[in-house]
């Protein structure tokens, strides 16, 4: 993780969120990913779909995503579920829109950062997101919104790659793999702590399942996936 996150708030409430920079989109990089996800959509599928199935299979009428890009998981949602989409990066939004309608999902697409969301305080019952909390600028200030705009008793239910313990090859390999992964994937890094993060972030009570992905993708195959409720 980045020197900024190695200490990390015991609670929410004494935690102020730097102000990030507002995303600018590459030319090159944007629809790239937005190619590359598409076109390894089902094998991507493939790979966490155990782990988006228990996650995402059960959740409400209205819901939140950081991160949708192309829409990997509108196939989790039931038709008719209201999305409130945080996307950014404008090469994803054709794909996304395209997408929702054929899933029959009622798109609200929003443009803004995840660490500032345009929503009130205390106002959705679930916030979903997956493999974005390792290129958010911030993900401290990320989950410092989700704990505000999640009513009492909301979940905040990711799936995320994480950090391979210290000394290990994989780390090594994650280690050397840095910048050009980075450069690639918008920012994205394979270092973070996150499980730490979220345990961190003062909700009520956080479940975090552990495992790793047998897959070519050698920097992310350290994952977890879980959920963090709002107290009640």
């Amino acid at each position: 993780m980045d020197a900024s996150h190695d200490v990390l708030p015991s609670k929410l409430e004494e935690y102020a969120p730097t102000t990030p920079e507002a995303f600018r989109p590459h030319p090159l990089r944007g629809p790239f990913n937005a190619l590359f996800f598409t076109a390894l959509d089902r094998y991507l599928d493939h790979l966490l779909q155990p782990h988006k199935r228990s996650l995402f299979g059960n959740l409400p009428r209205t819901v939140v995503e950081l991160g949708p890009g192309v829409g990997a998981n509108l196939r989790y949602l039931r038709a008719g579920t209201r999305l409130i989409a945080v996307e950014p990066n404008p090469a994803m939004h054709d794909r996304l829109r395209a997408r929702a309608a054929r899933a029959r999902i009622d798109l609200e697409l929003h443009t803004t950062g995840a660490e500032r969301l345009d929503l009130p305080d205390a106002s959705v019952d679930a916030v979903i997101s997956s493999l974005v909390l390792c290129t958010v600028p911030d993900p401290v200030a990320v989950l410092t919104e989700v704990h505000r705009v999640l009513r009492p008793g909301g979940q905040y239910a990711f799936l995320e790659h994480v950090a391979a313990p210290d000394g290990t090859v994989l780390r090594r390999l994650q280690r050397a793999a840095r910048r050009p992964w980075s450069w690639t994937f918008e920012g994205c890094s394979c270092e973070r702590d996150l499980q730490t993060v979220v345990e961190a972030a003062g909700f009520a009570e956080t479940t975090i399942e552990a495992y790793r992905l047998r897959s070519p993708f050698l920097p992310v195959n350290t994952q977890i996936a879980g959920v963090a409720r709002k107290h009640n």
